[in-house]
């Protein structure tokens, strides 16, 4: 009788032990997918500050250009001239 008794308690130890060793496994993988993510996260952003630093500087240029050549305007009250 005592040896069915230590027959169940260590058939509930195992799957208690099964039990655990699955939710650490399941812990360890999303913490893998979250930092993957992270670091997916991490280069789009730098990706998207790099455009628009990009951006930024052309439109810098643009102004600093402008303010050195004036657009050229044409007179509007004049007819067009159509070949």
């Amino acid at each position: 009788m005592l040896m069915y008794v230590i027959f169940a308690v260590v058939a509930v130890l195992v799957v208690a032990l099964l039990l655990l060793a699955d939710r650490a496994l399941k812990a360890i993988e999303k913490g893998r997918r979250r930092r993957e993510a992270g670091m997916r996260l991490y280069a789009a952003a730098a990706a998207a500050q790099a455009t628009e630093k990009e951006r930024r500087a052309k439109e810098t240029a643009s102004r600093e250009l402008t303010a050195v050549l004036p657009a050229i305007i044409k007179p509007t009250d004049e007819p067009r001239k159509v070949a």
